[in-house]
């Protein structure tokens, strides 16, 4: 494969031959059905010194990385409304700050207990500590978990976590300069300089960002050119500040949250993302050393077990502590079985200022390989994971959860109908519903602030996944006449047919299709109807035009 690696040397030869493997990768990973994530790593090692060599223009691959992370952090801050903080803040910085504290704790005499030294164990263990937040949104994106009950405050304290790691990072730093004072003076800086970006948002927010959005949606291709350059721009902000280009993205995002046009925004970037998250990908695998984790591996899969096991139950434990379910404690804490990107950036700073050897750097190096490959199957397969283990799982939960009781009520009326899924299609089902007092109708949905916005109108509304299997148990299934689900999933749709049948439901069942190809395989379950939106829209429209012309 020389010739491979000689034809790399024209970058626009690499970024060809890069892509067109990727492609070959992708298809490969989905003939195997195995996680892109995954496929693309691997592909960072194949391209990478340890195979064909083909990456040779390193600063080039990681820009794009970068832009890569800033959009999607900046993605994940305009799904974040600030008015979600009241409900999920306290378990997100309570989980997160536990979560950093009791790995550290374990993992530092986990490594003692394998003969590592007192500061060699301190590095191995913080650098356990911190999971990979931009792996766990794209998975969480890609799911369509990320607006969930457990999506939300998983991405509530991996922002801790980011924070936290910056701040540990500063004080590593410090104690590399030969200055006294020069510690704090860094945490000044940081403390100040988040002081100033905090307040640049809050400014764009309320003053710059409606007024001039309103004048850039004249043109949607302008409105997403200033959605770009207003991430980079914080982005770089907040890298020029001290803190990471994440924060910057993940505040430029935020400061958009509340615009009307942010859905138009998310939508058209996702494309962009997920193209430029290949690099990302590419360069975490090319930058992997692998001459020198061969001797580390014994070690390595100790504490591999650690983070992908132990990491989750200590998330399960603390927020079963504070009054969550155990599904919501498990679905959450599965987002810290990896090792993140910043575990490695931390371990080359240890390198640099002395702290630690090249084998150290490469067992954090394989644990990070392993358990970032392990955990995107854990996360992909979160829910079949979570139906198997269930009932081991019920020591970590509360006998009564009453933190999620805050998004739900106890059911003791009678309802005619009971609605799965308040979005756009469910929520003007909701609302021509209100028009007719005489009907009571239950509403479920998974988006804790679409449940809060609902219940404040004075609607029936409930905090509820379809995916759970013990929603079923708590809704009054007796007394509704029609179930009615607007969730556009096939599959979800077919499991909640059979989990109405094994709950011998005798009222009749809607589901509903995104695609006219899916309707056949829904009514081969036999629902009393299969509802295509477009196709409801068309006939309503069709009888009032008719009556139009008629008149």
């Amino acid at each position: 494969m020389i010739w491979l690696s000689s034809l790399a040397e024209n970058p626009f030869y690499e970024f060809a031959i890069i892509l067109f493997l990727a492609a070959v990768m992708g298809g490969l990973g989905q003939l195997l059905k195995q996680p892109l994530i995954v496929m693309f790593i691997a592909l960072g090692i194949l391209v990478g010194p340890a195979f064909l060599n083909v990456v040779k223009s390193e600063d080039n691959i990681h820009l794009l990385a970068e832009i890569g992370i800033v959009i999607l952090l900046f993605i994940v801050g305009l799904k974040l409304d600030l008015r979600i903080i009241n409900s999920i803040g306290k378990i997100a910085l309570l989980t997160g700050l536990g979560q950093v504290l009791f790995t550290s704790l374990i993992g530092f005499f986990i490594g003692l207990a394998l003969d590592f030294t007192y500061l060699h164990s301190f590095y191995i263990a913080v650098a356990l500590t911190f999971s990979s937040t931009i792996i766990i949104v794209k998975l969480l994106s890609d799911k369509k978990e990320i607006d969930s009950l457990h999506g939300q405050i998983a991405i509530g304290f991996l922002i801790v976590q980011d924070i936290v790691v910056i701040l540990v990072m500063i004080v590593l730093s410090a104690m590399g300069q030969s200055e006294g004072e020069s510690f704090w003076d860094d945490m000044g800086q940081t403390l100040f300089a988040g002081a100033v970006l905090g307040l640049l948002t809050f400014i764009a927010m309320k003053f710059v960002i409606p007024r001039l959005s309103m004048f850039l949606a004249k043109s949607q291709e302008l409105l997403t050119l200033f959605a770009i350059a207003w991430a980079l721009a914080m982005a770089a902000l907040g890298d020029v500040m001290g803190f990471s280009g994440e924060v910057g993205a993940f505040l430029a995002g935020v400061s958009l949250a509340s615009s009307q046009f942010k859905d138009v925004i998310s939508s058209r970037l996702i494309s962009l993302r997920d193209f430029l998250l290949l690099f990302f990908f590419v360069n975490l695998g090319a930058n992997l050393d692998l001459g020198i984790i061969g001797n580390q591996i014994p070690s390595s899969m100790i504490f591999s077990v650690f983070v992908l096991v132990g990491n989750p139950i200590i998330v399960l434990v603390i927020m079963g502590a504070m009054g969550y379910r155990k599904r919501t404690g498990f679905l959450a804490g599965l987002t810290v079985a990896q090792i993140s990107e910043f575990s490695l950036i931390f371990a080359g700073l240890g390198l640099s200022v002395g702290h630690i050897t090249e084998d150290v750097v490469g067992l954090i190096t394989l644990v990070g390989l392993i358990t970032i490959g392990l955990s995107t199957y854990l996360i992909i397969y979160s829910h079949p994971i979570y139906d198997f283990i269930a009932p081991a799982l019920s020591i970590f939960e509360r006998k009564h959860p009453y933190r999620e009781a805050e998004f739900e009520e106890e059911i003791h009326a009678r309802y005619d109908l009971i609605i799965f899924g308040l979005g756009r299609f469910g929520s003007k089902v909701a609302e021509l519903l209100d028009q007719y007092q005489d009907i009571k109708y239950l509403a479920i949905d998974f988006d804790p602030q679409v449940v809060k916005e609902w219940r404040k109108k004075g609607d029936h509304v409930i905090y509820g996944d379809i995916e759970d299997p013990d929603l079923m148990d708590s809704l009054p299934l007796g007394a509704a006449k029609c179930v009615i689900s607007t969730v556009p999933n096939t599959e979800l749709s077919i499991n909640l047919i059979h989990a109405l049948r094994r709950h011998k439901y005798q009222g009749k069942v809607y589901v509903t299709a995104m695609h006219e190809k899916d309707v056949g395989i829904l009514q081969a379950e036999k629902p009393d109807v299969v509802l295509l939106p477009h196709q409801l829209a068309a006939n309503t429209f069709y009888h009032a035009l008719m009556e139009e012309v008629k008149a």
